[in-house]
């Protein structure tokens, strides 16, 4: 897996990512995402770009659903997948809109950072990859944006536990239940994410995300 070329000089990927494709090459089942999609993320917002980083924990299981994006599916995937299905619903309440499908790649044409702390996951083996040592890429990216006030969306206690990488002052980190169906009624509904970004990047003579597409 080549890294990109903005992100490679980040020491996982010298020091950790050769462990990982050792992994794999023992791995008997089907790795999700395909392989030209595991970096997309990071290949889609180089560092100075960044204005968001939203962490998500691991690739959707279900082939044909990961394309290396946390939270988007590719656009023709329906139903979606129950964690994104409430951000839509949490979108409407917030915003009065949501996206018309599942992809959410325009999010990141603005400055969103949709990372997963797991870039790989086994095909129908959800957290498979959890332990593989993928975090490591996470704390140092976490790291890096700390060097200028940026906004930080952490849903759920797995994405909490990267907020001890971000130093620096003047963040907006957000925190809230995660979107799944398991937690999202325990205050993700009603959190309005989306709204207080916004605010918070026009307070600083930011242009606003649009979140809806529409």
């Amino acid at each position: 897996m080549t890294p990109p070329a903005a992100w490679a000089h980040l020491p996982f990927f010298t020091r950790d990512l050769p462990r990982i494709e050792a992994a794999f090459a023992a791995e008997t089942r089907d790795i999700l995402p395909p392989e030209p999609q595991r970096f997309a993320a990071l290949a889609a917002v180089v560092p100075e770009d960044v204005r968001v980083v939203i962490l998500g924990q691991d690739p959707y299981p279900t082939p044909g659903h990961a394309h290396g994006f946390a939270f988007s599916v590719e656009p023709e995937v329906r139903p979606l997948p129950r964690s994104l299905s409430n951000i839509h619903e949490e979108l409407k309440s917030d915003l009065g809109a949501c996206p018309a499908d599942g992809d959410l790649r325009f999010w990141a044409d603005q400055g969103v950072l949709l990372l997963n702390t797991a870039l790989t996951v086994p095909a129908g083996d959800a957290g498979g990859h959890a332990r593989l040592g993928w975090s490591r890429l996470t704390e140092e990216v976490v790291a890096e944006l700390s060097e200028r006030p940026r906004a930080f969306l952490l849903w759920g206690n797995h994405a909490q536990k990267f907020e001890r990488f971000i130093s620096g002052a003047d963040h907006l980190i957000l925190k809230s239940p995660h979107p799944s169906p398991l937690s999202a009624r325990r205050g993700f509904f009603g959190s309005r994410p989306f709204s207080q970004i916004n605010d918070w990047l026009i307070a600083k003579g930011e242009r606003p995300i649009d979140w809806t597409g529409t």
